[in-house]
């Protein structure tokens, strides 16, 4: 593995505590720890909440645990993800047709506990985050307070010289060129010396701002979580407003979600699904609150539940946000372009939105990974059906490849169970 000068995290995320350098900082700090059982006053009072969660107003669709009989195949698919070495500890599944809320699970919640995965758990969304700043940019582009053609230079003049014509449609459908500050080594060397560092959000894209741009915009298609922290503030510029004010105003109020929010620091509210750094034949390490979200803010700090994110997606995707032109635009796919990590099929980038054509039709989202977990969301294109797919453990192309693999050929499975 690479010492702490070189190391560079994969794209789409923050140092992995995989990384024996990373994952050595974070056990002297205390900061990544195994957790045994919960006492049971407090199982008591995590039980009470989620129940309190389940039965919150607004849940319109109605959960089923699902078949034994002709859930049992794609139930055991999440099994062999539990059981496959170097696997998540837990795994959530959350199918929707029109009314009817499917969830199925395998492993828990939290090692030492025995509790199952719920969908009233919160987890970290991380690159799916992606979604919600294009939600508030292309909800801006339709009332006209933005165009999809307005460049750096006009909307963000404190930003580099050299970035001035990338527009808010190169940013969002990642072909800007900009310069991924979650590689730069500066930033990494923070993040590594204290995990749970505060960082300014707003002030992310300093790291790089002295670096030009990859390659001129429009050409090209690069995934960077520098693209999405532009987005957000351009926003806050446009309209004067925080971008978690624009959050709950644009998004979280009109689709009804009372489970998501985007924290600043480390901390994540109860009940939450545990993130595991799992290193056979290591023990699993509880990394839920090891690094803090201020790092990845726009681009990757949603914290949601599994109801709630199978709810925006819902909206999302189907339309209940935007419209017309601008939601044509927002549908229009460049091929070759996947997300971080790659969801199942064959993936294409269209604005803060991803198509996953697989083997049965296609569906729409985006996927993310952080340390202690890795998340795909996708609905069709009226979102009548939805998936959410959660597990409690990092993946990508460049940490634990083959689990990813095995990863995306089960979620291409319940794609095709959610088509059928």
């Amino acid at each position: 593995m690479l010492p702490p000068a070189r190391f560079r995290p994969p794209s789409g995320s923050l140092p992995s505590p995989s990384d024996p350098a990373v994952a050595g900082r974070f056990r002297r700090r205390g900061a990544v720890r195994g957790r045994s059982a919960r006492p049971l006053a407090l199982l008591t009072a995590a039980a009470a909440v989620a129940t309190a969660l389940a039965a919150a107003p607004g849940t319109a669709a109605a959960d089923r645990a699902g078949d034994p009989g002709r859930d049992a195949g794609l139930r055991g698919k999440l099994e062999q993800l539990v059981r496959t070495p170097g696997g998540p500890p837990g795994v959530i599944a959350v199918l929707q047709r029109d009314g009817e809320r499917q969830v199925l699970t395998a492993g828990t919640a939290e090692l030492g506990t025995g509790w199952p995965p719920r969908p009233g758990d919160r987890t970290r969304l991380a690159s799916a985050s992606k979604m919600y700043t294009g939600a508030v940019s292309l909800q801006l582009v339709e009332e006209g307070r933005l165009r999809l053609d307005d460049t750096l230079g006009r909307l963000l003049p404190r930003l580099p010289k050299a970035w001035s014509a990338v527009t808010l449609r190169q940013l969002l459908d990642h072909t800007s060129g900009l310069p991924d500050y979650t590689s730069d080594a500066g930033f990494v060397r923070l993040v590594v010396e204290d995990p749970r560092r505060r960082f300014d959000p707003r002030r992310l894209l300093d790291f790089v701002a002295d670096e030009p741009l990859g390659f001129r915009p429009g050409t090209r298609y690069r995934y960077s979580n520098s693209d999405n922290i532009a987005v957000a503030l351009i926003a806050e510029a446009v309209t004067g407003r925080p971008y978690e004010k624009l959050l709950a105003e644009l998004v979280y109020r009109p689709l009804d979600l009372r489970e998501t929010g985007l924290p600043g620091g480390y901390r994540l509210p109860e009940p939450y699904l545990h993130g595991y750094d799992v290193d056979p034949p290591a023990a699993p390490e509880d990394v839920s609150e090891a690094l803090s979200a201020s790092g990845v803010w726009a681009s990757g700090g949603i914290v949601a539940t599994p109801r709630d994110f199978n709810r925006f997606v819902r909206g999302y995707v189907g339309g209940r946000l935007v419209s017309g032109t601008v939601r044509e635009a927002q549908f229009t796919f460049r091929a070759g372009g996947a997300s971080e990590p790659a969801g199942p099929g064959t993936n294409a980038a269209g604005l803060a939105l991803f198509r996953y054509t697989t083997r049965c039709g296609a569906v729409y989202g985006h996927t993310g990974n952080f340390p202690g977990y890795t998340q795909f969301a996708a609905a069709t294109r009226d979102g009548r059906r939805s998936l959410t797919f959660t597990i409690s453990t990092q993946t990508n192309k460049t940490l634990k490849p083959e689990l990813l693999a095995k990863v995306r050929a089960v979620q291409e499975d319940y794609v095709c169970a959610l088509l059928r």
